[in-house]
């Protein structure tokens, strides 16, 4: 009869000949998890070599190896002439992953908590996942850009620099650091700001900006005036602090700011959110009158301009109509925006630019989610900004993304003559399609999904007054923009058909 600890082993372990894990490393791994487990205990005795073989039908010299790889860990000790004992180091907590499944199928982890909590509806994930091969989003750059070897060359370097070591777990309030001293340079260089380090945040993301200043600016019931179309992100956020969210409308010249005048009234209004520069999911642009309307407004009855700049860099004809926020006298304006989008997200930041009360103020927010920040990202940054290497990875890939944009258009027009109206943007990564006659959007992504393309729902605009559709093009080549405009082509034949 097999001893106890054969049993048991016999039922724990499961041993994958086609993996690629080595069958040693395999079985280690997994006689550590049932120690880890108390499945197997200090003081046990594991086979010996020659039963181990034949109990799990592998040659005795992987059962040698084996024993030596727990041995080395200090898992076992391998006594001469007696076998190998279990032992049991305090130091070894570290959870080691098994290859098999078993064990946690012995013991599953609950699903559900043991005490209520409450769940946040504004905050349900708009991610669809799919496995389809071509697909359209909202407009995000192409990380087939990003310059790969170039980056492991700064990363690495950055890596190396001894000024970072003091910076580690630093505990104390320190000086405006040298990346926000360069950001601050640049972005006065580049969007016509005159500013300070002191009114300048830096953060992980622009949504990460949108957060904290909601944190510190809203209250529950909080009156926010959005576009009649907005950005859905955005949206969320100010439903999680507890705002009550109004719509404005939107036409050629972006929110109808004497809509505003006329509907509100005096301290009713704690703010505006805008994309002035170019408005999500439209990409219409605020109108120089009505940016003056709005900060007038703005000073008049009291409430704070949120001005999210999320794809300034990308302005392909003529220059870029400078922030609200660079000629804001009256400190109305909180503006957000994000550097290196043509970069992997890892290497992106987002920052908050406002007076200095509010940045002192969103700076405790910030410490308490992410004190430490990513130095060696900033410090590269911080390099690439002086360097001009920045400024030059723009410049080359907006002639891409122009392109790109031309491309898509040419292919609309050659493929919907009068099915399908756009405006074509002077930037951004993406274009309003309108349709009309009116179709069921629903159905067009239900055929474009059975031709193997997906529609996600975040870019599809449908109601009584609105049919059209988000159509990121920036992370496509022109190949793939062609592919996907015939079939979505025929997905919106195969509408028409079914109607």
């Amino acid at each position: 009869m097999n001893s106890p600890v054969s049993t048991l082993l016999k039922q724990l372990i499961h041993l994958d000949k086609s993996s690629t894990t080595p069958i040693y490393i395999q079985a280690a791994q997994q006689i550590i998890n049932a120690i880890q487990r108390r499945y197997l205990t200090e003081g046990d005795w594991l086979p010996g070599t020659r039963t181990f073989s034949e109990l799990f039908s592998i040659n005795r010299n992987t059962v040698v190896a084996i024993y030596d790889e727990l041995a080395s860990q200090g898992w076992v000790e391998i006594v001469p002439n007696k076998g190998t004992c279990i032992l049991f180091p305090e130091q070894k907590t570290a959870a080691i992953k098994a290859t098999s499944q078993r064990i946690d199928q012995v013991n599953d982890y609950a699903k559900t908590t043991g005490f209520p909590f409450r769940t946040s509806f504004n905050l349900a994930s708009t991610h669809e996942n799919s496995d389809k091969k071509y697909r359209v989003n909202d407009g995000q750059p192409d990380l087939r850009l990003h310059p790969t070897h170039q980056f492991s060359k700064w990363y690495s370097a950055s890596m190396k620099r001894k000024s970072l070591i003091p910076k580690w777990n630093q505990t104390y309030a320190s000086s405006n650091s040298t990346f926000e001293i360069q950001l601050c340079n640049y972005l006065n260089a580049t969007r016509g700001f005159h500013m300070k380090p002191h009114n300048l945040m830096s953060t992980r993301s622009i949504e990460m900006s949108l957060y904290i200043v909601s944190q510190v600016l809203l209250q529950p019931n909080d009156i926010v005036l959005v576009g009649d179309l907005s950005n859905y992100a955005a949206n969320m956020i100010f439903q999680q602090s507890g705002a009550a969210i109004k719509t404005i409308p939107i036409d050629d010249e972006g929110i109808d700011v004497e809509y505003i005048r006329t509907h509100f009234i005096k301290h009713a209004i704690r703010c505006v959110y805008v994309c002035a520069h170019r408005h999500y999911p439209t990409t219409k642009s605020l109108s120089a009158e009505r940016r003056l309307q709005l900060m007038e407004l703005a000073k008049e009855y009291q409430f704070a301009i949120i001005e999210d700049d999320f794809d300034y860099d990308f302005q392909f004809d003529g220059s870029a109509m400078l922030p609200m926020a660079s000629s804001d006298a009256n400190g109305v304006i909180i503006y957000l925006g994000k550097l290196g989008q043509s970069l992997f997200p890892s290497f992106q930041t987002g920052f908050v630019i406002a007076p200095e009360n509010l940045i002192l103020e969103a700076k405790n927010y910030l410490r308490i989610l992410d004190s430490q920040g990513d130095l060696i990202q900033e410090q590269m940054l911080s390099e690439l900004i002086y360097e001009g290497e920045i400024h030059r990875l723009i410049k080359k890939n907006i002639i891409i993304y122009k392109e790109r944009r031309d491309f898509l258009c040419e292919c609309l027009h050659k493929h919907f003559i009068q099915e399908i109206f756009w405006d074509k943007p002077s930037g951004g990564l993406a274009l309003w399609l309108r349709f009309d006659p009116k179709i069921s959007l629903v159905k067009l992504a239900y055929y474009a999904e059975q031709l193997d393309l997906f529609l996600p729902k975040t870019i599809l605009y449908q109601d009584k007054n609105t049919c059209a559709i988000r159509f990121g093009f920036g992370d496509l080549n022109e190949e793939e923009i062609e592919i996907i405009v015939k079939k979505l082509r025929h997905a919106y034949d195969l509408v028409l058909s079914s109607s």
